[in-house]
């Protein structure tokens, strides 16, 4: 019997992996359509930058010394963007982590005038900065106003901090804000491929 269960395990695990999984469109249209309503936020983590972290060492003020962006990563954002245009998204602001491959995804965007937001920067490495700066943006986001759409972009440790989602580049997570400052997932849009 045991033998049996573990042949049959794999083989189911993989069988799962296979189906195709249901509502992932109509989780990207909800997303969208929430944020075509308004009081929603628009959570993404960057475009493709290869590689994970940064180099030791690395200069938030020097570009040069980060993880950037691929020119596949400056397309996705580009594509992004113009998905947000093509569904008539109105934006009252984009906020990005001062990290640079974060503050270009936000640029290339074009969605208007990008302001650096500290609570949005990464905590990699430095986990004893999570609390202090999740409780930022926590209050920050219970405190957006009723009916704003922002964008705002990130990095994958925060937005699982903030949603328990580990999210691909470039994919956006949306959410209401509560007035506890939580996140209520209402959808993923998944990036551009």
């Amino acid at each position: 019997m045991k033998r049996c269960l573990r042949t049959l395990v794999p083989v189911i695990a993989l069988a799962l992996l296979l189906v195709p999984v249901r509502g992932r469109a109509d989780d990207a249209e909800a997303a969208w359509a929430a944020l075509r309503a308004g009081g929603h936020v628009a959570l993404m983590r960057h475009a493709t930058a290869p590689g994970s972290g940064d180099p030791s060492g690395f200069n938030l003020e020097d570009c040069a010394t980060q993880r950037n962006l691929s020119a596949a990563g400056r397309a996705e954002a580009r594509a992004i963007g113009a998905a947000f245009r093509a569904r008539a998204i109105a934006v009252d602001g984009v906020y990005s982590s001062q990290w640079c491959r974060c503050l270009e995804t936000a640029r290339l965007l074009d969605l208007g005038p990008v302001e650096p937001f500290p609570p949005l920067n990464s905590f990699f490495g430095q986990p004893e900065r999570e609390p202090s700066q999740m409780a930022a943006l926590r209050s920050w986001l219970a405190e957006r106003p009723e009916g704003a759409v922002g964008v705002l972009v990130t990095h994958q440790v925060v937005v699982t901090a903030l949603t328990d989602i580990f999210p691909r580049s470039g994919e956006i997570i949306v959410g209401k804000a509560l007035t506890d400052g939580r996140l209520q997932v209402v959808g993923r849009i998944p990036p551009p491929r």
